[in-house]
């Protein structure tokens, strides 16, 4: 019985094969890095800018910490009375009750794009997705003049009421809800006598809570960094949230160069509030799509 001769690879090749493997693999992860490293350089210099004194900003080595950190604190909790906290207290309220609300009317919206069949349901959808590639920019003008036929600019309403319908918030609770929530489970609730708004609350919700984590999340981040509209709305510095509030004091700075530490730190400080956000909420992105369901 005859065999086929198969051709002896050549010395090396085998050798070869795995390296040059390793080294194309080492590519993304070079490039990963660096885009790490790029991210992560800016955060890295606030870190220690806010460590150093008005002095230390532009004498010392930009990565070598300072010792006035607890200087720079004390001095922007003095500043104005204590007007850096009032801004944080104040994008607290803008980022917390309008990510609620908007993640409460992304729910209802989502859910009902999902689950009922109405005429002009699909072309609906397609302007709220229209809506979600829409540059922010171009809504503000025309939400001020809105808002200020209502009389209702330079108050709280002014920043809360339009972020309250959020067009990529919708867009993920009906894909959500349309993959999280199955059809029969909704006709047995039909079937056992519940209402609709029994079915939603009682059954829907629970299933969908782990998406609607993710779009309270995003929503809050969102207006959180918002700075246009607060700059649009608003003229009373009391009101300001965080991101106005820092940059007026920059543009104090270019004639009180003393503000600038100011600014770094508040900066600094800045950031830990959406960090403990999302430390609080991310355990519950790994609950199960039914998990709800078995506990209604």
């Amino acid at each position: 019985m005859s065999s086929l001769a198969l051709p002896e690879p050549a010395a090396g090749t085998t050798a070869r094969g795995p390296a040059r493997r390793r080294r194309t693999a080492l590519i993304p992860t070079v490039t990963l890095l660096l885009g790490a490293l790029y991210c992560l350089l800016p955060v890295v210099w606030v870190v220690v800018a806010s460590t150093k004194s008005g002095s230390e900003l532009f004498s010392t080595f930009t990565f070598r910490p300072g010792t006035g950190f607890a200087e720079n604190l004390s001095d922007l909790g003095a500043y104005r009375g204590g007007v850096y906290w009032q801004w944080m207290g104040n994008s607290a309220l803008y980022a917390g009750l309008g990510a609620l609300l908007s993640t409460c009317v992304s729910a209802v919206s989502g859910y009902a794009l999902a689950v009922y069949r109405f005429r002009g349901r699909e072309a609906l959808f397609h302007v709220l997705l229209a809506g979600v590639l829409m540059p922010p920019v171009i809504l503000a003008v025309p939400q001020y003049l809105l808002l200020a036929q209502a009389d209702l600019t330079d108050s709280y309403l002014s920043v809360l009421l339009p972020q309250i319908l959020s067009p990529y918030g919708v867009y993920l609770a009906r894909i959500y809800a349309a993959a999280a929530v199955p059809a029969d489970v909704v006709e047995a609730g039909r079937m056992d006598g519940a209402g609709e708004w029994r079915i939603f609350t009682r059954v829907a919700l629970p299933m969908m809570a782990p998406g609607l984590v993710t779009v309270f999340l995003f929503q809050s981040v969102a207006i959180w960094n918002n700075f246009l509209l607060p700059y649009i709305m608003l003229s009373d510095d009391e009101k300001f949230p965080i991101t106005l509030g820092l940059y007026t004091l920059l543009e104090q700075g270019a004639n009180t160069p003393a503000l600038y530490t100011l600014v770094i730190t508040g900066a600094f400080l800045a950031v830990f509030p959406l960090i403990a956000l999302f430390l609080v909420i991310q355990r519950f992105w790994s609950l199960d799509l039914l998990s709800g369901a078995v506990k209604s």
